[in-house]
Parts: C-alpha cells; sequence; structure tokens
C-alpha cells in the first residue's frame, strides 16, 4: 500500500466518511397528536403546541385526518447528537353540521313538506364565514333523502387551496303532524295532489290496523336474538304496538 493513507481514510473512501453512522447520530422525534377541527383543515391556522413555540401553518389547508405536519430539526437535542424532528399529527375534530368524504362536504337540511313541494330558500353558513343560499322553484319537488350539490364549495385541495369540491346536501323532509288539517278540508287538499291509487277489496283479503311503534319495545327487541335457538318454540316477540 502506497502513500500514509490511514485506515480511516479507507474506510472512508469505501462508505463515504461512515454515513450509516453518522445518519443515525440524531436525536429522537417528537410526536404530537393535534386536535384541529373542520374549519380550521378548511382556512388553515396559527396553533400553540405544549412544547412552547408558535406554529404558523400556511399550508394547512386542505389538509386530512392523520395527515402529518413535520418541523425538521425542532426535536429534543441530546449531547452529540442531531436534533430529532417535531411530528404534529393532526386528528379532526367532529362538526356538528357539515362531514367529510375526502375533498368533499356532505350536510343535511331539513324543509318542511310545503317547501318540499312549493319551494324554498335556506341558507348555509360555510367553513370560512360566508352564506350561501340555496333554492328550489315551485314545483320542484324534492324528495326525502334527495341528494343535491353545490360545485366548488367543498373543502380546499391540500396544495391547491383555490381547488375546492363539491358541497352535498341531503335533504330531510318534515312532515306535518297528525290531525294537523280538519277533516273536512281534507278533500280539497286531495283535490290538489296527483290522484292516489284506489285498490279493490275482495273477500278473500283481510283488512288490518297499522298502530304507532312503541320506541321502548323495539330499542329492548333490538338488543335480542331475532329467534329462538330451539327453531320448535318458534321467533321470539319483535317490535309491539302501542295499545290504542
Amino acid at each position: 500500500m502506497t502513500g500514509g493513507g490511514s485506515p480511516t481514510d479507507i474506510f472512508n473512501m469505501f462508505f463515504g466518511g461512515g454515513g450509516r453512522m453518522q445518519r443515525e447520530r440524531r436525536g429522537k422525534n417528537v410526536v404530537h397528536q393535534l386536535a384541529v377541527t373542520l374549519d380550521e383543515m378548511y382556512n388553515g391556522g396559527v396553533r400553540k403546541l405544549g412544547l412552547q413555540k408558535n406554529v404558523i401553518c400556511e399550508k394547512c389547508e386542505g389538509m386530512k385526518d392523520g395527515q402529518k405536519i413535520t418541523f425538521h430539526g425542532e426535536g429534543d437535542q441530546e449531547p452529540g447528537l442531531e436534533a430529532g424532528d417535531v411530528i404534529v399529527v393532526l386528528d379532526q375534530k367532529e362538526h356538528p353540521v357539515f362531514q367529510r368524504q375526502e375533498d368533499n362536504l356532505i350536510m343535511k337540511m331539513n324543509i318542511k313538506l310545503v317547501e318540499a313541494l312549493c319551494g324554498f330558500k335556506k341558507p348555509i353558513l360555510t367553513l370560512d364565514g360566508r352564506n350561501l343560499i340555496v333554492s328550489t322553484q315551485p314545483g320542484e319537488v324534492v324528495k326525502h333523502n334527495d341528494l343535491k350539490c353545490v360545485q366548488s364549495e367543498g373543502m380546499p385541495m391540500y396544495r391547491q387551496p383555490y381547488e375546492k369540491g363539491q358541497l352535498f346536501v341531503q335533504f330531510q323532509v318534515e312532515f306535518p303532524e297528525k290531525d294537523w288539517l280538519p277533516e273536512h278540508l281534507m278533500f280539497q287538499l286531495e283535490r290538489l295532489l296527483p290522484t292516489r291509487e284506489e285498490v279493490m277489496v275482495t273477500d278473500d283479503m283481510e283488512e288490518v290496523s297499522l298502530s304507532e311503534v312503541n320506541s321502548q319495545s323495539q330499542q329492548r327487541s333490538s338488543s335480542r336474538e331475532a329467534y329462538e335457538e330451539d327453531d320448535d318454540e318458534g321467533p321470539r316477540q319483535g317490535v309491539q304496538c302501542q295499545t290504542q
């Protein structure tokens, strides 16, 4: 071997200065679970972590539940080691109005029967504080559980905050209570509605009565099995009707 090269020089030539050992000489990462609201994921925000450091999250718009934000070199320090990272894991809280599916938002909207049949105008308060007005025209019938959407009013897309998903609105039609209209006025209402189907009752048919469901009995029965283990005993008693 020529020259005065030391064994350390030969090791550095083949292994790049002990790269593996050098890469491992750093402290452990610090991982924080950070609870954030859907509003903050929509708008971005500034949060203060337990490590007493203000965090400006300029790229938080459109981030998702479980996504990580890494602050390199901001973790614990140990003698002779490079500082680790601070890793913040986003934990999205439930929102009272909106549910999130990827870049889309879903909400439920209650409307009255007259609104479902004759049209309506309703406000929606967005996550960034804007008021949207959604409406239907008279005769544009909205059925219970109908789903409609508003384009580009969903969540901002990650790293593309000016591009947004869709806002889906699921309608819950509220029907009137029992006996809301006097019986002598029912025929007037019926004249305005589509014709109902008439059924010819024959002698081989049996007419029965419908009763309201007893919710307490329903809850109790839902916790039981539908049938007895012994087939000979037949099915158990299921949901009970209220006595008239």
